[in-house]
């Protein structure tokens, strides 16, 4: 079979094809450039557009973390609840915990919402097999259904000719080092619905960084047949997440629009830098005649070293050191206002990082959520698209489970619930729950005691146990009018059968 017969003209793995392909060079580049700003590493990017007259001396500001991390926290920060709508122990929910455990997802899913806040798109990949990939046994690592995320520099998808929102084919291509050859090969899954042809090409390097490592390959040829691999599932193994999509797959990252004010805030921080560093070691001006003299009468210094210069002319100057207005004030408060421009492009609201001046007229669940609006927005947006890829993910899981034979049951679209990342107001809480069941008990005192000390069902009987005794001992019984009522002994006294006759009165006889 030729494999490019199974391919669009979009990407080609002919003999000759630069690889990456040039079609997707730019989002690497992008990619790789807005990794280094997530890291902090701006200089390295910078110094490639325009000339900084801060050269030796860079300050930066790492807003791109803060910017990645907050979204990602708010998002995916706390683990989505997965239900099958059914009962907890019906086939289908016992499952779906399995995957979510096995494949540890309250990790999988923050990572994937943070890298793709960095990049713009990640993806998840469902695969049934061994986790070690067969270095340790059966017994030790079985096989079984995992998801994983991909590198998303090493997924290069293509659309339908006619809709190029929607992927028809994900091809994961990683450059692989061949030590015994000296070599690289280009290991290839092409992931169609139903369907994954591997296969492998010779590839030669082209480009390298300035480190030396390979950045830019050629395609030599193809090393051997294509291997074809029928899934049995309708769709591809590979799910795409965009960050947020317009008219293409590709997503849009949250770093990139924002690449000028970056730059800016780390310029005005660098020239600050510069000034504080002028003013700790200023020169000085001293009046002439002041500094030893050699045999010649010129004064014995060094201009560069000692930082001294002499007045000529005047017998008046007092030594001093000299000083200029570097407008730090101003330079502090165009500062503060490229950081509130780029967190209000950036829908990050000052409350969010512990800004000054964030707001604290009320610290109840609602006041912080009514500041939180514009990031619980932007996060709204992003959980759309990882509420559709999530649901695909485990459907991919259960059917991939159900044709390997270790899962005989129905797959079903899960129910997901997200939460919003926010701290919760147990007090608000307990008060609208008070309100809408009346002020009825809402919670046992069992699991109660379970939710505040961490406690298990065993631990909570032996604690409520323990309250129970110092309650009776630190109250004992008490005397009560209806005492001897709760006594029968007292209440069913013997009547005599003899009854006794009243007395004479005093003065009165029987005749």
């Amino acid at each position: 079979m030729s494999i490019l017969s199974e391919l669009n003209s979009g990407i080609s793995f002919a003999k000759g094809t630069a690889f990456p392909f040039l079609s997707h060079k730019e989002r690497i580049n992008r990619y790789k450039e807005n990794m280094k700003m997530f890291k902090g590493e701006y200089k390295d990017i910078f110094d490639k557009y325009n000339f900084n007259p801060n050269s030796n001396l860079y300050v930066s500001l790492n807003l791109s973390g803060i910017i990645c991390k907050k979204s990602a926290d708010l998002l995916l920060g706390e683990a989505v609840q997965v239900s099958a709508g059914k009962d907890d122990h019906s086939d289908e929910q016992v499952a779906l915990d399995k995957f979510t455990g096995n494949n540890y997802m309250n990790i999988t899913n923050y990572e994937s919402a943070l890298n793709n806040a960095i990049k713009g798109d990640s993806f998840y990949k469902v695969r049934y097999g061994q986790e070690w990939a067969g270095e340790l046994p059966q017994e030790t690592d079985p096989s079984k259904v995992l998801i994983e995320n991909l590198q998303a520099e090493q997924v290069f998808p293509e659309t339908f000719p006619h809709d190029k929102r929607k992927i028809r084919v994900f091809h994961v291509c990683v450059p692989v080092y061949d030590g015994n050859e000296e070599s690289w090969i280009l290991k290839v899954e092409s992931h169609f619905a139903g369907k994954i042809l591997y296969h492998s090409h010779k590839m030669s390097v082209t480009e390298t960084d300035r480190y030396g490592y390979a950045t830019g390959w050629k395609i030599d040829g193809q090393i051997g047949q294509v291997y074809e691999e029928y899934t049995g599932i309708n769709m591809p193994l590979v799910i795409h997440v965009p960050n947020i999509a317009t008219d293409s797959w590709e997503g849009q990252d949250d770093l990139s629009e924002h690449k000028s004010l970056f730059d800016e805030i780390n310029n005005r921080l660098s020239q600050i830098a510069a000034i504080l560093d002028m003013h700790s070691n200023p020169a000085m001006a001293i009046p002439a005649g002041v500094m030893e003299v050699d045999d010649l009468g010129n004064p014995i210094f060094n201009v560069s070293k000692e930082k001294v210069f002499e007045i000529q002319g005047t017998n008046e100057i007092l030594p001093q050191y000299i000083t200029w207005n570097g407008q730090l004030q101003e330079a502090y408060s165009e500062l503060d206002r490229l950081i509130d421009n780029l967190l209000m492009a950036a829908e990050i609201p000052p409350v969010a990082i512990g800004r000054k001046d964030s707001g604290t007229s009320g610290n109840t669940g609602l006041a912080i959520k009514t500041r939180m609006i514009p990031l619980l927005s932007k996060v709204n947006r992003k959980r759309q698209y990882y509420d559709k890829a999530l649901k695909q993910v485990y459907m991919v899981a259960q059917q991939l489970d159900n044709v390997t034979g270790d899962g005989k049951y129905m797959p079903v679209v899960p129910i997901l619930q997200f939460k919003d990342g926010l701290p919760v107001d147990d007090m608000a809480e307990a008060n609208i729950a008070a309100i809408r069941t009346g002020s009825k008990p809402t919670m046992s005192q069992k699991t109660a005691i379970m939710q505040l000390n961490n406690m298990t069902e065993e631990q909570a009987d032996a604690e409520i146990e323990r309250i129970t005794q110092e309650t009776e001992r630190d109250n004992p019984p008490q005397v009560t009018p209806n005492m001897f009522n709760e006594y029968p002994q007292f209440n069913n006294r013997e009547e005599t059968s003899d009854p006794v006759e009243p007395e004479s009165p005093a003065g009165e006889g029987v005749f």
